[in-house]
């Protein structure tokens, strides 16, 4: 078993033992007062098949209730949405054939129980003050708040600095396709800080999660500094993915690129033969030129249907810029208008490119 995920499915088991949760107040006082616990976050037929001996309770949850049952040394059962305690003082019996790498009794039992049932379950350790939770495969150690929190802003820190140099690289990308001056490298390193931005933002998300009442303030920073990340992401692949790999699909470029590991993640071109360019690392200098989904987007008032139409009547970015209103007017559902705030968008967007580029080099 690993020490942490960031899996949507152990986030909701988390969510169940974060700060400000009657859960999480029932484990603290069984910390507090050193005796340990097992604890079931479930109730279905294999868990009844494992459990012998205790009685049954059927009686409401409180934190007050769960401390004083785990006195008695056996598991406390709950019911699936944590509001009831089924069972208590009952010993679990689950396969021992099953390889742990837990040596400890109760966490033996535990991380059993969790394999065998597919129940998360919580082994409280009296004697190393510890709350563990196995699920899924996985075993993660329940960390206090403050430490968890101080994780957070650390990676926080570090969001912001990926997030600087991605709209660094996103800007100079613009510029350079504004020019014709594109290349796959450009494009690519662009992606390349897309992902590692999403990948340190999940890792946050997780750390969110487990502080439940207590990570709010994470919660708005992280917001802020992730907005708009997915939506690029879309449109950077719509415009580069190769002709003729428009049959994969967006979703499924992303899911391939999602995927890569994090040595993948660190060479262009690997992430370049994700979106279907088959050359090595000399072809990233190869020239590239975008469809105009991204710059489109950032024009106020052009509906996505709209920009798609665009992108498709005249095929590429430059096409688009050197479009004039009378062009823009040919497309299905582009008035008079609705051309006139694409060409002055497009050529606003084009200048403070350009302006920013050259700018920010003298």
């Amino acid at each position: 078993m690993t020490e942490r995920t960031t899996s949507a499915a152990m986030r909701q088991v988390l969510a169940r033992v974060a700060p400000g949760t009657e859960l999480r107040e029932g484990l603290e006082r069984i910390l507090r007062g050193r005796t340990g616990a097992l604890v079931v976050l479930g109730f279905n037929p294999m868990v009844d098949a494992l459990c012998d001996g205790g009685f049954q309770i059927d009686i409401d949850f409180s934190p007050t209730r769960v401390r004083e049952l785990a006195k008695m040394d056996g598991a406390v059962i709950l019911s699936d949405d944590g509001s009831r305690i089924l069972r208590a003082n009952v010993q679990l019996m689950p396969d021992s054939t099953i390889p742990t790498v837990e040596s400890g009794t109760r966490h033996r039992t535990a991380e059993r129980t969790a394999l065998q049932t597919g129940q998360p379950i919580i082994s409280v350790s009296h004697s190393m003050s510890i709350i563990s939770l196995y699920y899924d495969g996985i075993r993660h150690v329940v960390a206090d708040p403050s430490f968890i929190l101080r994780r957070a802003n650390q990676a926080l820190a570090t969001l912001q600095r990926y997030r600087d140099r991605l709209d660094e690289v996103a800007q100079a990308l613009s510029a350079l396709e504004i020019e014709d001056f594109a290349t796959l490298r450009d494009a690519m390193a662009v992606m390349q800080r897309l992902l590692m931005v999403r990948r340190i933002a999940d890792e946050i998300a997780s750390d969110i999660v487990e502080l439940g009442s207590d990570g709010r303030l994470p919660a708005l920073q992280l917001e802020e500094l992730t907005g708009g990340i997915d939506g690029t992401r879309d449109l950077l692949v719509r415009d580069y993915l190769p002709v003729g790999e428009e049959y994969r699909g967006v979703e499924q470029v992303l899911a391939a690129l999602d995927d890569l590991d994090e040595t993948s993640l660190l060479d262009l071109s690997v992430i370049s033969r994700e979106f279907g360019y088959l050359s090595g690392p000399d072809g990233l200098e190869q020239p590239v030129s975008p469809r105009g989904h991204r710059l489109l987007a950032n024009i106020p008032r052009v509906p996505p249907a709209i920009q798609d139409r665009l992108v498709q009547h005249f095929e590429n970015l430059q096409g688009l810029l050197a479009a004039t209103a009378g062009d823009l007017q040919a497309v299905d559902g582009v008035g008079e208008g609705r051309a006139r705030v694409v060409r002055e968008g497009l050529s606003r967007l084009a200048e403070s490119s350009i302006v920013d580029r050259y700018g920010a080099a003298l």
